[in-house]
């Protein structure tokens, strides 16, 4: 028999079948209301799916294809190269070439057969194989679904974006969770007592791959007898909470990279190396790297940190912060928690400083408040003839005292050194 995992086992095949995502694939959703207009049947535009794995990213491009009845190619960035991309693509082309458009308007031009090209992970395409796929995008040779757990503005280049749309997929609830194990045990036909059940949903973090691939084996330690994937009445009762964590090896630390309990750890963290203690620091840095964040995420928020808290007390640290980023950039996990350690520890222990921040808060205001005040024409730049004619450039020097603040508000002191 065919050793299939439970998770794509239970896949779904149809919209109908997908838990989760209420916001894309509900009666109102996104993605349920291209699928289901009568008009425009045949549209799909190319998309960036962001969201925290088992979140059903795979699963929805899948189905979206299968809706539209449209040809489907899967990449994973991770061990495809572009040229294998290109070949699909360039064949595509050629194709289209031969074709008639039937959708043709200032914005797309998109053939009813174009192929739906998915590229898992594609934050992980360098800047210069992002800018292979433009002109295949550009021309609707191919709807591009690009999946990414990381934030696509940090992760995909501004041209690949600006013909994208971004749909944020969220971190599956635990009545999500719910929903999908209770298909896990009807198909291993076993039952869970419900401590187990709990724990489960907690290690799982919201993610579905985790969710049933834990439950597949916890079944299959307990019942050795039996292939795996094989429906069996097990024997022993409900699964166990001992089961469970025998499935895991060890109890998986809570974080919810979309809920409460990150936005607590993250702000711990920060007010931490703000307060400068550095204990604390380390110890919810320990928790944030244990429990699956980011290494670049959590160094990010320390170049935030250098230059929002530390600011002209220290200007190096935001020098020392850029370099735990581009550490932890060429270095990888784990081997990086050593640089975000030493990092850390240099920020907490280090002076701190907010005015230059304040400051610019203070004048972002005024923007908000006053609008576009216009700019004294002394300091106006003077390209044309005209321009001078009426004053822009006049009576400017190099070093005047004065201020070069919009007269409406030229009196006013943003900065004030601490």
């Amino acid at each position: 028999m065919q050793n299939i995992p439970l998770p794509e086992k239970l896949r779904p095949r149809k919209l109908v079948e997908f838990v989760g995502q209420e916001h894309l694939v509900g009666k109102n959703g996104f993605i349920s209301k291209l699928l289901n207009n009568p008009g425009g049947k045949n549209f799909i535009p190319s998309l960036i799916f962001w969201g925290p794995p088992g979140s059903g990213k795979t699963t929805l491009a899948r189905i979206i294809a299968n809706e539209l009845n449209r040809e489907f190619y899967e990449f994973s960035a991770v061990n495809t190269s572009i040229k294998e991309i290109n070949t699909i693509m360039n064949k595509v082309s050629s194709t289209k070439s031969q074709q008639q458009p039937i959708i043709h308007n200032s914005q797309y031009s998109i053939q009813n057969s174009a192929p739906i090209v998915f590229i898992d992970e594609i934050h992980r395409f360098n800047k210069a194989q992002q800018d292979k796929l433009l002109p295949h995008v550009e021309k609707g040779d191919i709807v591009l679904i690009g999946a990414t757990t990381e934030n696509p503005s940090f992760e995909v280049i501004g041209p690949l974006m600006s013909r994208c749309r971004v749909v944020v997929l969220n971190q599956l609830s635990e009545n999500d969770l719910k929903k999908i194990i209770k298909r896990g045990l009807k198909e291993l036909q076993v039952k869970i007592e419900p401590k187990a059940l709990s724990f489960l949903l907690s290690a799982s973090n919201g993610d579905a791959r985790v969710l049933l691939n834990v439950l597949e084996i916890a079944v299959n330690l307990t019942a050795p007898n039996h292939p795996r994937g094989e429906k069996f009445k097990h024997l022993g009762g409900a699964i166990s909470l001992k089961d469970i964590e025998s499935a895991l090896q060890r109890r998986q630390l809570t974080f919810d990279k979309q809920g409460e309990d990150f936005y607590n750890i993250i702000s711990a963290f920060i007010k931490s190396m703000r307060a400068s203690d550095v204990d604390a620091a380390l110890y919810y840095l320990a928790r944030m790297v244990a429990a699956g964040q980011d290494p670049l995420y959590i160094a990010r928020r320390m170049v935030v940190f250098a230059s929002e808290d530390i600011g002209m007390a220290q200007p190096t640290a935001l020098v020392i912060a850029n370099e735990v980023f581009k550490a932890c950039e060429t270095i990888g996990f784990p081997e990086c928690q050593e640089n975000l350690a030493h990092g850390v520890v240099y920020l907490a222990l280090a002076k701190k400083d907010r005015s230059a921040y304040n400051a610019y808060i203070a004048a972002l205001e005024d923007v908000k408040k006053h609008g576009n005040l216009p700019v004294p024409l002394k300091i106006r730049n003077p390209v044309t003839k005209l321009m001078k004619e009426i004053g822009y450039g006049s009576g400017y020097e190099k070093y005047d005292k004065g201020s070069s603040l919009p007269e409406k508000i030229k009196n006013k002191k943003y900065y004030r050194r601490s």
